[in-house]
């Protein structure tokens, strides 16, 4: 069984497992499968505001994929996230990734 299968067969068992999920979109994106991989972390966003690195991986899949606008507010949501939970050192990154795009 493949990786996207596998996850997949967990998120049926357990539809709020923030992991498998961010592993299924970070698998997809690897995979080249944009959209898929998007639809999942937005998922993952909506029901685990709080998974930072949902933020960031989803902002570089629109980045990568020439949606700049969209990866800029993608950004600005993970910082405030990963601000709220006191993750510093993702508050950088997405912060230099932020004025990357700006630049």
């Amino acid at each position: 069984m493949d990786k996207i299968a596998g996850l997949k067969e967990i998120l049926v068992l357990d539809p709020g497992n923030s992991f498998a999920r961010y592993g299924l979109a970070m698998e997809l994106a690897s995979q080249g499968e944009v959209a898929a991989a998007l639809a999942e972390f937005d998922t993952l966003l909506v029901n685990d505001p709080d998974y930072t690195a949902g933020y960031f991986m989803s902002a570089q899949t629109l980045a990568s994929a020439g949606r700049r606008p969209e990866a800029v507010d993608r950004l600005k949501a993970g910082i405030d996230s990963a601000a709220r939970s006191g993750n510093n050192h993702a508050v950088s990154e997405m912060q230099a990734m932020l004025d990357e795009l700006h630049g």
